[in-house]
């Protein structure tokens, strides 16, 4: 049974999210480390209140297959992430600077 005072667990193993993560210039890809961490510190309760985090679902663009919706967090200042939540596991797809790429607009 999951509870709200459960920890968070990452899964980063998406190689799209990777890769965005790598293409990232070495002092904002340390940035994205630093929230990874802090994220693992929080239940999914103070995740969703986190006004730094900015948890935001993402109407305009349609989710994978077997994924019923996707967010945007602020992952860095300038970087947003592409997650959705499975059980305790914060699931990342993508990492961008571009803010309208996460959005999924051109």
């Amino acid at each position: 049974m999951q509870r709200k005072s459960d920890k968070i667990l990452l899964d980063i193993n998406n190689p799209t999210f990777q890769n965005g993560w790598m293409a990232l210039e070495k002092t904002e890809g340390h940035r994205v480390l630093d929230t990874l961490k802090k994220i693992q510190q929080l239940t999914w309760d103070q995740v969703y209140r986190e006004r730094g985090l900015n948890w935001e679902k993402i109407s305009s663009i349609t989710p994978p297959p077997g994924i019923p919706a996707v967010y945007s967090i602020r992952i860095t200042l300038s970087s947003r992430a592409l997650v959705y939540r499975e059980g305790s596991y914060m699931r990342f797809l993508f990492v961008s600077q571009n803010h309208d790429g996460t959005y999924g607009k051109k």
